[in-house]
């Protein structure tokens, strides 16, 4: 049993439960008085919402009234407590959406999963995730600096200067998406480079195990979170890997899609998470992830409840290699072309990597017509095929994800 990052990860219920109905209502009455909750929250008595159960009582939030009132609105649609020069950092997600970024205190709450994943002082951390425009890159320096780690603000891509930089620096730990490690590791031993890497925390696409297997086979422990833009970090491994523990600035509840409704113990739901955070109060906001409940305590020590990780979407968005891909991007996609009559994107796993193949129904047409379509609007690169009018199946399926999360 490691040392604990602080006195919450391992408080009783009741402590968590007394700390709770102090800090809740606190936060639901200063969303209240933001404009982007005028009229959601307007009946709402903040004093009566003290728990998890009292939030069923209250709407929920999804992306898209963010995006919609964004669109009308200054930069964060009123949702947040300070104007957008108040922040360290205004980042965009695809949509466009635009989310707040502090510097300061841990903002997005990595620290503890960092700290749950063994690194700390004397470590240098590769962080691998984009420093540009999106947030992740920002959210992973904040926890390397909430546990004393240095970092090698690396970024995205560039494998070759990738190698040279971890092995000429020395670094100890890997920061970025699960796929991106093993091609930093693959090429390392093209080139006869020897890296130190012993710790990764990833995000940003699923873990699988033959992958996790892979870097326990270099003397590697990789641990995931469960994180996004909106809302920094909801749910961590520790190396006991039984499931994720709920991030203690965060209140997560498990419901039937589209209801808002708590499903039973156990039961597949979609993922709603209130956040802690005074500077950004988001209120049973809508991840569009599923997932369920994990019952008991973790055997790290770790007392708050756990899910069982990601399990899909409630929709039929997908994440590839990092970047969710949507509905509406494959719509963007068949209407740029008036002879497209519709698309399919397919998600599979190809040696360890996620793999986009997209299937064009189309009146002729030639496959490189779409080739720079696909990476402008899905923002990955994909193989194409272009079928005949009919060749589609007629399920209303427009992403299909054939990889395997066992």
């Amino acid at each position: 049993m490691t040392k604990p990052y602080d006195k919450l990860e391992r408080r009783s219920a009741d402590a968590r439960a007394a700390a709770l109905a102090e800090a809740l209502p606190q936060q639901v009455a200063a969303a209240k008085a933001l404009p982007g909750y005028a009229n959601s929250l307007a009946e709402i008595d903040p004093a009566a919402i003290t728990d998890a159960a009292a939030l069923t009582a209250l709407p929920v939030l999804r992306k898209s009234e963010l995006g919609a009132k964004q669109s009308v609105d200054e930069p964060f649609g009123g949702f947040t407590t300070r104007p957008a020069h108040g922040f360290a950092h205004v980042f965009q997600s695809p949509g466009p959406l635009y989310e707040p970024g502090m510097v300061s205190a841990d903002w997005w709450r990595m620290g503890r999963f960092l700290h749950a994943a063994g690194i700390g002082k004397g470590d240098l951390v590769q962080n691998c995730f984009g420093y540009h425009l999106t947030p992740a890159g920002m959210m992973f320096e904040s926890g390397a600096r909430a546990v004393g780690a240095a970092v090698l603000p690396a970024g995205t891509g560039q494998t070759d200067l990738q190698v040279r930089a971890g092995g000429d620096v020395g670094t100890t730990a890997y920061a970025g998406t699960p796929d991106f490690l093993k091609v930093i590791l693959d090429r390392a031993e093209e080139l006869g480079e020897t890296l130190r890497i012993a710790r990764a925390v990833v995000s940003g696409g699923a873990l699988f195990p033959s992958l996790r297997q892979d870097y326990a086979d270099r003397g590697i422990s990789c641990l995931q979170c469960y994180a996004t833009a909106d809302l920094g970090n909801i749910a961590y491994e520790s190396p006991a890997m039984e499931g994720m523990i709920v991030e203690e600035g965060v209140i997560v509840e498990i419901v039937t899609p589209g209801t808002g409704d708590p499903v039973a113990p156990g039961e597949v739901g979609e993922v709603l998470v209130t956040t802690l955070n005074p500077d950004y109060p988001l209120i049973r906001f809508a991840t569009g992830d599923m997932s369920a409940w994990l019952p008991g305590e973790s055997p790290c020590g770790r007392t708050n409840a756990r899910i069982k990780g990601w399990m899909g979407r409630a929709d039929q968005t997908t994440k590839v290699k990092g970047m969710f891909v949507r509905p509406e991007q494959v719509a963007a996609l068949v209407a740029r072309h008036s002879h497209v009559h519709k698309a399919r994107v397919i998600i599979t796993r190809e040696n360890e990597m996620d793999a986009m193949h997209v299937q064009i129904e189309a009146d002729g047409g030639d496959w490189t017509e779409y080739g720079e379509d696909i990476k402008d609007l899905l923002k990955i690169k994909g193989s194409v095929e272009v079928l005949a009018p009919g060749e589609l199946p007629k399920d209303g399926i427009v992403i299909e994800d054939r990889r395997s999360y066992d």
